[in-house]
């Protein structure tokens, strides 16, 4: 794995965060749309006394490993080394190296939080509360209302989706879920409305994109894994953001299963917090569309940066 330690100027040792990146192939910045978060995240927080290390995932940039072959679990597997890494440096403080994980990336910081109690503290930037069935299903439904999409057109694509999400609960060999996929959507997208079949068209070529997406090892993983058991587990210091208008992560669906868990198992300090007007990527938003990502010239609020510098500061200065 390859990645950039920024160190505050002056002497350390220092309190350290690792930032782990959301979904789909990313590099140490978690570039995307013209926009560089984990940049302007490592740049902030360094200049706030607190050290950053961000890395290529597997397989992108200059990092080695096959990131099409891997998921969450394995994602987990590569925070832990980078736990271990800091805590070898002297310019850190062993004790105080803690996690910043963005949508999928607060999903598998539990995951390492959990299995390992040297880490001394998680922030989650729109990390789910639900598991990730439930998540696509609710964020398909809540973009396609902002895009004006007829509510009937999306009835019939969430029955479908529901159908594929079924068989890949019940057959575990991907080889024979395959197959049940591809029969299952020949058979029932002929049958869709003439408009909500036109984005199933070529026929032929839909099927194969829907299967390399639904069918790969990250999808399985990510669709049936339940956040709130490993949540309960952690039990260091954890701050929870989420963006009022993010239609991807929802922290309508997903806050309220985190706070309940969280209460649940007695975690003696947790801060959860929903910031007005925050997109998904914490941009200040209009309507929270992923349409509009590109188009916003912030890349990450100011008060989102605030807030997770003077939370890590309070409890290691």
């Amino acid at each position: 794995l390859a990645g950039t330690l920024t160190l505050p100027e002056g002497r350390g040792p220092w309190p350290a965060a690792i930032l782990i990146s959301g979904s789909g192939p990313q590099n140490r910045d978690e570039e995307l749309l013209g926009h560089k978060p984990f940049l302007v995240i490592a740049d902030y927080l360094t200049r706030k006394g607190i050290a950053v290390l961000r890395f290529d995932d597997r397989g992108v940039g200059t990092s080695e490993g096959d990131f099409q072959a891997a998921t969450s679990a394995d994602f987990a597997t590569d925070v832990a080394a980078a736990v271990k890494f800091l805590r070898q440096r002297p310019d850190i403080r062993p004790a105080q190296v803690g996690l910043i994980g963005h949508s999928e990336g607060g999903l598998v910081a539990p995951m390492v939080a959990a299995e390992m109690p040297e880490v001394a503290f998680v922030v989650l930037l729109a990390g789910p509360g639900v598991n990730g069935e439930k998540v696509i299903l609710h964020q398909s439904a809540l973009i396609n209302t902002a895009a004006g999409k007829p509510e009937a057109i999306m009835r019939e694509q969430l029955k479908l989706s529901k159908g594929v999400f079924k068989i890949l609960r019940k057959q575990g060999d991907k080889a024979k879920a395959g197959q049940a996929i591809r029969a299952y959507l020949e058979r029932e997208i002929p049958k869709l409305s003439e408009v909500a079949r036109a984005d199933f068209e070529p026929l032929d070529q839909a099927i194969d994109g829907q299967l390399k997406q639904l069918n790969s090892p990250w999808m399985r993983f990510f669709l049936a894994h339940e956040p709130i058991p490993v949540l309960s587990k952690v039990r260091c210091p954890l701050l929870v953001l989420n963006g009022e208008k993010d239609l991807q992560v929802d922290p309508a669906q997903n806050i309220p299963p985190i706070e309940k868990a969280l209460k649940k198992a007695k975690h003696k300090d947790y801060t959860i917090q929903v910031l007005p007007k925050l997109n998904h990527l914490f941009q200040h938003t209009e309507t929270g569309s992923p349409s509009e990502y590109a188009k916003i010239t912030e890349t990450f609020s100011p008060e989102a940066l605030e807030l997770m510098a003077a939370w890590i500061g309070k409890r290691f200065k």
